[in-house]
């Protein structure tokens, strides 16, 4: 499971809608303290869902803090 990580809440609710409507399963939680974000929602989406996801994020503009994937030394950042 991987982690989008939002500045402002308006792009965590933009980006629910747009999974939403692009058919990727997502869920959306408080974001983890360790994940320094202005929004206090983040989205959880299936790894192997990425290169829609990144695909989508790209071509509405949406502005992310970053993409997260859980370690055991806490969240690191996805390239994407």
């Amino acid at each position: 499971m991987l982690l989008i990580a939002f500045d402002s809440t308006q792009q965590a609710l933009r980006t629910e809608m747009l999974l939403d409507y692009a058919g990727v399963e997502s869920d959306t939680q408080p974001t983890p303290k360790s994940i320094t974000a202005g929004c206090a929602l983040s989205i959880g989406f299936a790894e192997e869902e990425l290169p829609k996801v990144a695909g989508l994020l790209r071509s509405e503009q949406v502005e992310i803090r970053g993409i997260f994937r859980f370690h055991t030394d806490g969240y690191v950042p996805v390239e994407w």
